[in-house]
């Protein structure tokens, strides 16, 4: 499985600060769930590759 295989598995997704100064990534998938936590600046770095990847992805659907 890789970036561009679709799969049909539904997901919810939650951020937000923790109480010990990091940034929690929070998915709850068929009954699984995975927190995910990232120092401020490993947060700020996921974001810079989130926004990259929304500006690649406009490209593609001009």
């Amino acid at each position: 499985m890789g970036i561009n295989t679709e799969r049909d598995i539904e997901a919810n997704l939650q951020i937000g600060p923790t109480d010990q100064g990091m940034v929690r990534l929070f998915v709850i998938a068929d009954g699984v769930e995975i927190p995910m936590d990232f120092s401020p600046e490993e947060a700020d770095e996921i974001a810079e590759e989130i926004r990259l990847a929304s500006q690649g992805a406009r490209k593609l659907k001009g």
